[in-house]
C-alpha cells in the first residue's frame, strides 16, 4: 500500500530552522518526482518545492527561494525539506504529494508548522 509519512513540524521561532521528512513507502521511490506543498489557515494549498527522481533540478517558490532546501535520500525512501530563516508566514501544514499516471495523485497526512515568538 503505497504512503507518504510526514514528520519534523513543530513550533519554532522567526529565523528558527526545521527539517521536515517525507517517508515514503508502497512504490519504487527512485522512479518518481516528489513534492512538498502547504496549507495555511483559510488559503489554498500552494507548491513549496519539488524534486525530481534523480534528485535533480530541485525548484521551489519564490517565497522559499535561498532559505529551504529538498534532497532525497533513496536508501531510506524519504524526501527531506530543510527549512531556514523561517518567518510568521511559512505557518502551516506541510504535505508531500505524489503524482503519477499509475497511482495518480497521493498525499501524506501533513506535519503541521508554526512560526512563533
Amino acid at each position: 500500500q503505497l504512503q507518504l509519512v510526514e514528520s519534523g513540524g513543530g513550533l519554532v521561532q522567526p529565523g528558527g530552522s526545521l527539517r521536515l521528512s517525507c517517508a515514503a513507502s508502497g512504490f519504487t521511490f527512485d522512479d518518481f518526482a516528489i513534492g512538498w506543498f502547504r496549507q495555511a489557515p483559510g488559503k489554498e494549498r500552494e507548491g513549496v518545492s519539488c524534486i525530481s527522481s534523480s534528485g535533480g533540478s530541485p525548484n521551489y517558490a519564490d517565497s522559499v527561494k535561498g532559505r529551504f532546501t529538498i534532497s532525497r535520500d533513496s536508501a531510506k525512501n524519504t524526501v527531506y525539506l530543510q527549512m531556514h530563516s523561517l518567518k510568521p508566514e511559512d505557518t502551516a501544514v506541510y504535505y508531500c504529494k505524489l503524482s503519477s499516471s499509475y497511482y495518480g495523485i497521493k498525499w501524506g497526512q501533513g506535519t503541521q508548522v508554526t512560526v512563533s515568538s
